[in-house]
């Protein structure tokens, strides 16, 4: 096969290696989605608390994982981003036990 082949071991390898390597966003948009699913299933308060926790763990992942593992979640510079997710992460924190529970 030529190297520019895409169907080569070696490109199938890479782009399996590529994906993997993108776990920490998988992992929080992973728990984003399960908090949409709370939200359209009539639990506003879990799901706000999920999502707000999914985001937290980006920020945690985002401090701790150097800049290559990061994957997607490297926008910025770890400082702009951990000061974003994590100030985003706390608010949405903070709305989702602020709001009522219905009556």
């Amino acid at each position: 096969a030529m190297p520019d082949d895409p169907n080569s071991e070696n490109v199938r390898a890479l782009r399996a290696s590529t994906w993997w390597r993108q776990w920490p966003i998988t992992i929080v948009l992973t728990g984003v989605g399960v908090a949409l699913l709370l939200v359209a299933f009539d639990y506003f308060r879990r799901g706000a608390v999920v999502l707000a926790g999914s985001v937290l763990l980006a920020a945690f992942l985002r401090l701790l994982l150097p800049e290559r593992e990061a994957g997607l979640l490297a926008v910025r510079s770890r400082r702009v981003d951990v000061l974003i997710l994590g100030t985003f992460g706390l608010l949405l924190a903070l709305f989702a036990f602020w709001v009522p529970p219905p009556r």
